[in-house]
């Protein structure tokens, strides 16, 4: 799962402070779709900013500028302390074996996109993935999956996962009529306050409304406020 950062690309956490984003990494923002029964299935563009080398963007939720930082942090005493583990991901994930394919869930890192829940959940479909329609549909639903909490294995242990260039997506959850976290995809180096270096991952969600209590990933706590 190890990756090599991608180019300068950098998200840098700053102490009770923003993200600073450098590297000329592309800004969008996309919304859950929901299918007829209310299910997550797909991802729909509703926005490109223009393109920054380097930009700021709020992680206290209370700029007047979203989804970047004009300064609210300071006059709102927000407390940015990063708790999340810095252990890799698979030293995080349980790991369920499936017919064809097995899935690693490291739960901790859930940001209730809910592109799991269709067709009797992901874990469900695992174990009936030895069938085409549950494997095809297991995996496009851990692909979707923005925070990389559900990742989905051949049995010669290749993991299955979406391709993305560098980019950050603001994510939109109009279901439960929420602003979601920040997707950060593409193996882009998250840098901690302290300097500490988190494992590049293909995608990660970090908090963007100030209240996690794993910072500085999501923890749905946005669907809390």
């Amino acid at each position: 799962m190890e990756l090599k950062p991608s180019d300068d690309c950098r998200v840098k956490i700053t102490k009770n402070g923003p993200y600073l984003v450098t590297g000329g990494v592309p800004l969008s923002k996309q919304s859950i779709v929901t299918d007829e029964e209310g299910f997550s299935y797909q991802w729909r563009e509703e926005e490109k900013y223009p393109l920054k080398k380097q930009y700021v963007l709020c992680r206290c939720g209370n700029s007047k500028n979203k989804p970047f930082c004009d300064g609210s942090h300071l006059r709102v005493g927000f407390d940015g302390t990063e708790t999340a583990s810095r252990e890799t991901y698979l030293h995080q994930a349980e790991k369920i074996k499936g017919p064809d394919l097995d899935l690693t869930d490291a739960y901790e890192l859930c940001a209730s996109a809910r592109f799991c829940d269709r067709a009797g959940s992901i874990w469900e479909l695992i174990k009936q993935s030895d069938k085409r329609e549950a494997k095809t549909t297991a995996i496009e639903e851990a692909s979707n999956c923005p925070s990389g909490r559900l990742v989905v294995w051949n049995k010669k242990e290749k993991v299955i996962e979406p391709v993305f260039e560098p980019s950050i997506v603001l994510v939109e959850d109009p279901q439960q009529n929420v602003s979601g976290p920040i997707w950060v995809r593409g193996g882009i180096q998250v840098e901690a306050a302290d300097g500490t270096l988190y494992e590049v991952r293909k995608r990660i969600t970090l908090c963007r409304c100030g209240k996690s209590a794993n910072k500085p990933f999501c923890d749905t706590s946005h669907l809390e406020l």
